[in-house]
């Protein structure tokens, strides 16, 4: 099953040097028979791709809550040496063993166990030009998940930036760049 999983750059690195990762809740998302009886029309692919936004707005949960844990320790935002870099990513990969987990949204999957590298299909990250936006989302994200009208259009914004994509071989270098 292809799975989305919602991560930060800090995420991918320690994916790289790890070899594997380990989401937060072991939660990913993916095409599950109840997001697609959920749209009444849809191929894969869109139905795919609705998966993997919901993991590119988990990231800004991520993201917010990086930024809350540098802050209670006085170190810069999402554990970045120069400072916080506000990029949603998303790691696609092809897992065996998730299971759906309905009590939380259509489309969240429950993983067996960590991923490692070579599950990777490739990973799905903002370009520069969307930090600003992203980083303004990230402030906003729990206000839009209680329903501010106002914070979802922050949320429009940053989401209104495609993910640029990646294949799982490019990460080092991609993470060298940034």
């Amino acid at each position: 099953m292809r799975v989305y999983i919602p991560a930060t750059v800090p995420m991918l690195r320690r994916l790289v040097a790890d070899r594997e990762i380990f989401p937060l809740g072991a939660t990913a998302f993916a095409v599950t028979p109840a997001l697609r009886e959920a749209y009444a029309s849809g191929d894969d692919d869109e139905l795919a791709e609705v998966a993997m936004m919901e993991a590119a707005r988990a990231s800004l949960r991520l993201l917010a809550g990086e930024r809350d844990d540098a802050g209670d320790a006085g170190e810069p935002a999402a554990s970045e040496p120069s400072g916080p870099i506000y990029r949603r990513a998303v790691i696609a990969a092809d897992v065996t063993g998730a299971k759906h987990r309905p009590d939380l949204d259509d489309a969240v999957v429950k993983l067996a166990g960590p991923v490692t590298y070579n599950q990777i299909a490739s990973a799905h990250v903002d370009l520069a030009d969307a930090e600003p936006q992203v980083a303004k989302a990230v402030e906003v994200i729990d206000a839009a998940d209680l329903g501010d009208t106002d914070a979802e259009f922050v949320l429009g914004d940053a989401e209104d930036h495609q993910l640029a994509w990646y294949a799982a071989q490019e990460l080092p270098f991609l993470l060298d760049l940034l």
